[in-house]
């Protein structure tokens, strides 16, 4: 089973290279000043959220962000798994799913009664893999967001 260690301060340098090469993929424009600002506090262990690494915590081959709301409907605390990446030349090799099978397990040990994230519509090919892993698309609502 690939190992799911809770990131601290310690692996700044190297949960900000990860960070760096998801957001070169998937076209984020971020420096590495707003970068390291905004994982600091979740590393430290601020209950807003929290930062995983996949694989040997020395040399981590991904990671998964997690922020946590509060929210009625869903009875208490929610989770959106904001950023959750597997380096391209491990890929294809299920690291993924067991990843997406694990930690939201581990969460709802620790409280979360939901757990969401987004996926681009066109993706065919990840949505395939998140509904087999439980994530149901809500045709309901759409996700608006307001930057502040």
């Amino acid at each position: 089973m690939t190992a799911l260690t809770l990131a601290k301060p310690d692996d700044i340098d190297r949960i900000t290279r990860l960070v760096a090469d998801f957001h070169s993929e998937t076209g984020v424009t971020q420096d590495h000043v707003t970068r390291t600002n905004a994982l600091m506090p979740l590393l430290e262990g601020s209950p807003h959220g929290a930062v995983y690494l996949i694989g040997p915590a020395r040399a981590p081959i991904g990671y998964a962000s997690v922020s946590f709301g509060w929210s009625v409907q869903a009875g208490g605390l929610e989770g959106l798994l904001d950023e959750f990446y597997i380096r391209p030349a491990v890929r294809g090799r299920g690291i993924g799913t067991e990843v997406l099978l694990s930690l939201p397990k581990a969460l709802a040990a620790a409280g979360l009664r939901s757990l969401h994230l987004e996926v681009d519509r066109g993706n065919a090919k990840l949505r395939k893999l998140y509904e087999k892993l439980h994530f149901k698309p809500n045709d309901d609502y759409i996700l608006m967001s307001r930057e502040l």
